[in-house]
């Protein structure tokens, strides 16, 4: 079931907050309860056969973590599991039978996993199992994050709910906003991608180059799209999930890039991988390696393919530069210029994410440079003469793939000036008692509301569902 559909809008969101609220009044401690049912049918509803696959491994993380001597055991398990469906084909090719990876297994595998590692380091281990249940399945992070950590989550858990009106009215907003995000901005934008990253497409410059800015807006507004929906969904219930994103494109280097982007991977990433590497407790040389084993391994969990390995050791080197540099020069990446330095940087390692294979990759970034020539529309022709005397000697055909008459690419214009220079989600909510649903931000809500049921037509799934 996907947020952005009438059926998860109109039927089973109002049919769970009505449960919520009727318990709420009459039976407080069956909360839990009523909501790991919720989420439990929300991820059998599309499939019902992983549900035993999920119901198998909250069962099986919960009993390792009540006894100590199986906490290694359990996280070997977890990751096997989870090595088996996402890597069986890449690793076995022709084995004679196609794994379908199960939706949202990464997520709910990276929090189990944190879970017992926590407990294997003394943590407590001693919840409930319709709490744990819960934690594990609750349908607004379920899919496609956050990844959740049990100390923030378990405590909300543990409370008696109660209703709060400023939850409710924060909670719908940052919603409705994640869900323009999907529907006004990711959508539409995604037509001028696809067909720069087919295979033998070869774009030429001003193709290549619309097509890479829009899959790298695109990615952005979509997946952070669905964690602001997944916040404002949870903020209905009374509980607080962690950000996921804070404006990633406004980075002054790498670093700050992923202290940004997707922040509860890169925390996983940091906590449970390269800080147990030995993290940079052990000189530079080790540094470097463990950021580049780091970033390796954080590009295979997104998928079995040489593209995610490259990417992954892109974004390692990235690293790895960044702090040579500022090893050398014993400062920090200037912020005027080094935020548009990283925005390429990220931009070129999205065009190898984003790519079928390594060749088609290989073409885009071809594209970008030139090298498989330039095409402008004929509206342009004047400028010939011009770029002639700047060596180029571009095509006037028009753009293959491009109605200009459509809207394609003022949203794209629109999507880079909110993505690269608007306060963020977290910016334009964080005081929500200062204002109220009678204030104009309440309109601009029901409006762009109303924008996205206009243009739900065609229900589209979120980009890091495949991950």
């Amino acid at each position: 079931m996907l947020f952005n559909s009438f059926s998860f809008l109109f039927l089973y969101l109002p049919a769970v907050l009505a449960g919520y609220f009727v318990l709420l009044r009459w039976r407080p401690h069956w909360i839990a309860g009523w909501l790991a049912l919720a989420s439990l049918f929300f991820y059998g509803y599309g499939d019902t056969r992983y549900l035993p696959l999920l119901l198998g491994s909250i069962l099986f993380n919960y009993w390792c973590a009540q006894h100590r001597r199986m906490l290694l055991f359990g996280v070997a398990a977890n990751l096997a599991v989870l090595a088996y469906y996402k890597y069986a084909n890449f690793f076995l090719p022709g084995h004679g039978w196609e794994i379908i990876l199960p939706v949202g297994i990464s997520f709910f595998t990276f929090t189990q996993i944190a879970y017992l590692v926590d407990c294997y380091r003394g943590g407590n281990g001693e919840y409930r199992l319709v709490h744990y249940t819960l934690f594990v399945s609750y349908f607004p992070h379920l899919i496609a994050g956050p990844v959740l950590h049990h100390k923030e989550m378990m405590p909300q858990f543990d409370r008696l709910p109660r209703f709060d009106m400023a939850d409710v009215a924060i909670g719908l907003s940052i919603f409705v906003v994640g869900l323009a995000k999907k529907v006004l901005l990711a959508d539409p934008i995604s037509v001028l991608a696809a067909p720069v990253f087919a295979p033998g497409a070869q774009p030429q410059l001003v193709e290549a180059w619309i097509g890479t800015l829009a899959y790298t807006f695109q990615l952005y507004f979509d997946f952070s799209g669905y964690s602001d929906m997944a916040i404002g969904l949870s903020r209905l219930f009374g509980v607080r999930l962690p950000l996921n994103f804070n404006s990633p494109y406004k980075a002054a280097n790498i670093s700050e890039f992923w202290r940004r982007w997707h922040m509860t991977l890169s925390r996983f990433l940091r906590d449970y991988l390269y800080v147990p590497l030995g993290g940079n407790r052990h000189g530079t040389v080790s540094r470097y390696r463990n950021l580049m084993l780091t970033m390796l391994l954080g590009g295979l969990w997104h998928g079995a393919g040489w593209t995610f390995v490259v990417w992954g050791a892109l974004h390692g080197g990235y690293l790895v530069i960044q702090h040579g540099w500022q090893a050398l020069t014993r400062s920090a990446t200037p912020r005027w210029w080094g935020r548009w330095l990283t925005l390429l940087a990220v931009m070129a390692a999205w065009v190898v994410f984003r790519a079928p294979d390594l060749a088609t990759a290989g073409e885009v970034l071809q594209g970008l440079a030139g090298a498989n020539g330039i095409a402008l529309p004929r509206p342009l022709a004047g400028w010939a003469g011009p770029l002639a005397a700047l060596g180029l000697h571009p095509v006037f055909d028009g753009i293959r793939w491009i109605d200009m008459r459509g809207a394609a690419l003022p949203t794209l214009a629109v999507a880079m000036g909110l993505a690269l220079f608007a306060p963020n989600t977290q910016q334009l909510f964080g005081a929500p008692r200062q204002w109220t649903p009678a204030t104009w931000r309440s309109t601009l809500i029901a409006m762009a509301f109303l924008c996205c049921l206009f243009n739900m037509n065609k229900v589209t799934e979120f980009l890091y569902f495949q991950f």
